[in-house]
């Protein structure tokens, strides 16, 4: 099948068409994160989705893929924190690249090919606006380096804007040193404390719109296949980075195909401290594991917007809860996996739903699908009263099996060992709670209980249990588990 993406630069639905199938592969550039403060939750979004979707081109183009996700560590917001913590912005940077990471690895986010920092291509940026002041797209005036808008007639046409909403939506500096309102910065110049590089304009830093230009042309050529990140970046973001680029590059149409998520609502309102629905990656690590943040991201289409709250988090957590125990019943089979047959028609229905458009809430059906047909299989592997019987709802129960954890890995989800999960030793559910050692004492307690018929006994330590959070199942042939609910 072929991979469809609705294109924000045509607005509809195009079919995917690398530049160089045969060659280096597909190369994608999605906008990271400006590192002065944890993610939030809208931040994380766009680097689930979009890891969803570098997974999808792996396997659609055998691993041919380059993902490059920059980082931007110099920006005003730095240069203010850094200052109200007393501390350098290098330090500050560092620090909160560290921590990202860690909360991009607790979403399931495998690292991008690439991840450049700003700072680390300024001379790739000075080169980029040297061109763009000798084709007469940029000038220079008191110190700073400004992009000439009226100079390109085409301005505006990627964003959809009018020159009125341009000069509203990017809320313009009025300064002095611009020809035109919606002019905007390509070089300012620094003093004091600010981060600066010596240029041809003085000494300065550069604009947030160069940064992206000039990293993405560095590991993807001037012309690449796919740009993506969140819809708040269209304008006037990517509209400038559009602008500069193909201004900067002649004959560049910078990134042919466009992919924005949608914005996130949190419990029914925009995020915001004052409502109190402002959640922090890390915050809500606190309560939820990663996986269970990564489902809920997960379950509404990409391009609509998502309405995030902790009770859906809980609910996702209680999904996982029961694929998790699906696979511990399967453990078993697992040594028995043939690998996924690529023309299985419950597998073409899965990645046909991630390739139309990166429907991601489609696919998830078609894993719960495979998840209820998987336990109805272990059932009858449990019931066939027949040798021959067994043989054969054994092998269909390995097929649900095998199908169930290549879609789930496609999506990055069931990627821990199920007992650790049920057990969550070390997470949100497991503090305050019984330890494991605790848990399988009082286990190993109510089965004896059992067997001199203390029920009384053995019940009192079943609820006790369950009133701390740990659920007991007991199995046929007086084995028990345990997971924490």
């Amino acid at each position: 099948m072929t991979i469809r993406i609705h294109n924000t630069a045509t607005r509809q639905k195009e079919e995917f068409t690398p530049i160089d199938p045969a060659g280096k592969g597909v190369g994608m550039y999605v906008c990271g994160p400006t590192v002065y403060d944890r993610i939030h939750i809208g931040n994380a979004r766009p680097l689930v989705v979009f890891d969803v979707f570098a997974r999808l081109l792996r396997h659609e183009f055998d691993g041919k893929v380059t993902y490059v996700r920059n980082i931007t560590d110099v920006d005003d917001k730095i240069n203010n924190r850094a200052a109200e913590r007393g501390i350098t912005i290098r330090e500050l940077t560092d620090a909160t690249i560290e921590t990202f990471h860690q909360d991009a690895a607790a979403l399931g986010c495998v690292a991008p090919d690439v991840e450049p920092r700003a700072t680390d291509h300024i001379a790739e940026m000075i080169d980029i606006i040297e061109k763009l002041v000798a084709n007469g797209h940029a000038y220079e005036k008191d110190g700073h380096v400004l992009f000439d808008v009226p100079s390109w007639p085409d301005y505006g046409k990627f964003s959809g804007r009018d020159r009125d909403e341009q000069v509203a939506g990017a809320r313009v500096e009025v300064a002095p040193y611009k020809k035109d309102p919606a002019d905007f910065v390509l070089w300012k110049p620094s003093s004091g404390d600010e981060p600066g590089w010596e240029s041809p304009w003085g000494y300065g830093r550069p604009g947030w719109h160069i940064e992206c230009s000039a990293m993405s042309s560095k590991y993807l050529g001037e012309t690449f296949d796919i740009h993506g990140g969140g819809q708040d970046l269209i304008f006037p973001h990517h509209q400038n980075e559009v602008a500069q680029s193909c201004c900067g590059h002649k004959g560049s149409d910078y990134a042919r195909y466009w992919m924005h998520n949608g914005y996130l609502l949190s419990e029914g309102e925009k995020m915001s401290k004052s409502l109190g629905n402002f959640y922090t990656v890390a915050e809500l690590l606190e309560e939820f594991p990663g996986e269970a943040l990564r489902l809920v991201l997960l379950q509404t289409h990409y391009r609509q917007p998502l309405d995030f709250s902790k009770e859906k988090c809980r609910e996702a957590k209680a999904t996982l809860d029961r694929l998790y125990g699906t696979l511990r019943k399967a453990e078993p089979l697992m040594e028995e996996l043939p690998g996924v047959d690529p023309s299985d028609e419950t597998i073409r229905s899965f990645y046909g739903a991630l390739e139309d458009d990166l429907n991601t809430a489609e696919a998830l059906a078609v894993v719960f699908g495979i998840a209820r047909q998987l336990n109805m299989s272990l059932m009858k592997v449990e019931n066939a009263p027949k040798q021959g019987t067994q043989v054969s709802a054994r092998i269909a129960a390995i097929g649900d099996l095998d199908r169930l954890l290549h879609c789930t890995e496609a999506l990055g989800l069931l990627a821990v060992d199920p007992d650790q999960w049920l057990k969550g030793e070390g997470s949100a559910s497991a503090a305050g709670g019984p330890s494991a050692e605790e848990i399988e004492a009082l286990i190993a307690e109510r089965i004896a209980a059992k067997t001199e018929k203390n029920f009384a006994r053995a019940d009192e330590i079943r609820d006790g249990l369950k009133a701390q959070g740990v659920v007991l199942e007991d199995k046929p042939g007086g084995a028990t588990e345990w997971r924490r609910g």
